[in-house]
C-alpha cells in the first residue's frame, strides 16, 4: 500500500464466515466460566457454639474477665441474748395449807429472822435457804414477825417497824432464788399468821445463790 489513505471497506464472505466461527468458538468457553462461578460453594464460615450467659469462660480466652473479689458482707452487730424469763413462783395452794394446818404435813424447818437488820436477815435468810435445799428440806416456815413495837430487845435500830414483814417476800421473789424457792404463802394464825410465811423449796439439784460471807 502507499502512502495512502485507508478507508473503511466491508467485510467480505470469506472474512465474515471466519469471524461467526471464532465468536461460536468464544462464547461457549465464558457460559461455562460463568456457570462454574456459581456453582462454585460459598467459603464456609467458621463453626461457633452458642455461648450462653451461664456457660463457664476459658481462663485463655481474650474476653474473660475474672470475677471480682467477693468480700463477706459485713455482719449486722448482734444484739444481746435475752436472758430466759425466771420460772414464775407457785403460790402455796389450799390443799397443801390445810395439811400444814392439821399437822399430816411437817413444817421441816424455821428459821427466826425478828429482831434482826435487814443486812443480818437478808444473809442469814438465803444462808439458811441453801443449806435447807441442800438436806432436801421440802417445806420450811421464816418468821419475820408483825413490826408491833419499835423498842425493847427486838428493835430494828431506829429503822420503822415491819420492814421484815414487807422486805422478806421481795427477797424471796428475787430471780436468782428461783431455782430454790417454788413459792411462798403468809402463814395461818396458828403459825404466826401475818408475822410468818411458808415457804416451799425445791428438790436438791446444784446450789445456785450466792451466799455472803
Amino acid at each position: 500500500m502507499g502512502g495512502g489513505r485507508l478507508r473503511n471497506r466491508g467485510l467480505s464472505e470469506e472474512e465474515k464466515a471466519l469471524w461467526d466461527k471464532v465468536a461460536e468458538s468464544v462464547s461457549p468457553l465464558l457460559a461455562r466460566r460463568r456457570r462454574r462461578k456459581a456453582a462454585a460453594p460459598a467459603p464456609a464460615e467458621p463453626l461457633t457454639e452458642p455461648v450462653h450467659d451461664d456457660a463457664p469462660v476459658s481462663a485463655a480466652s481474650p474476653t474473660a474477665h475474672p470475677p471480682p473479689p467477693r468480700h463477706p458482707a459485713p455482719e449486722a452487730p448482734g444484739k444481746p441474748k435475752a436472758k430466759p424469763s425466771p420460772t414464775p413462783l407457785a403460790p402455796i395452794d389450799t390443799r397443801t395449807r390445810r395439811k400444814l394446818v392439821r399437822g399430816t404435813m411437817a413444817i421441816e424447818e424455821r428459821l427466826d429472822l425478828h429482831g434482826m437488820t435487814q443486812h443480818d436477815a437478808y444473809r442469814e435468810l438465803r444462808r439458811f435457804l441453801a443449806g435447807a435445799q441442800a438436806r432436801g428440806t421440802r417445806m420450811v416456815i421464816v418468821i419475820t414477825g408483825k413490826g408491833r413495837s419499835s423498842s425493847g430487845p427486838y428493835a430494828l435500830g431506829g429503822e420503822e417497824r415491819g420492814i421484815l414483814r414487807r422486805v422478806v417476800p421481795q427477797w424471796l421473789a428475787m430471780p436468782d432464788l428461783r431455782d430454790v424457792v417454788i413459792g411462798f404463802d403468809e402463814a395461818h394464825t396458828a403459825h404466826g399468821g401475818a408475822g410468818a410465811l411458808y415457804v416451799r423449796l425445791r428438790r436438791p439439784r446444784h446450789l445456785t445463790i450466792e451466799i455472803d460471807p
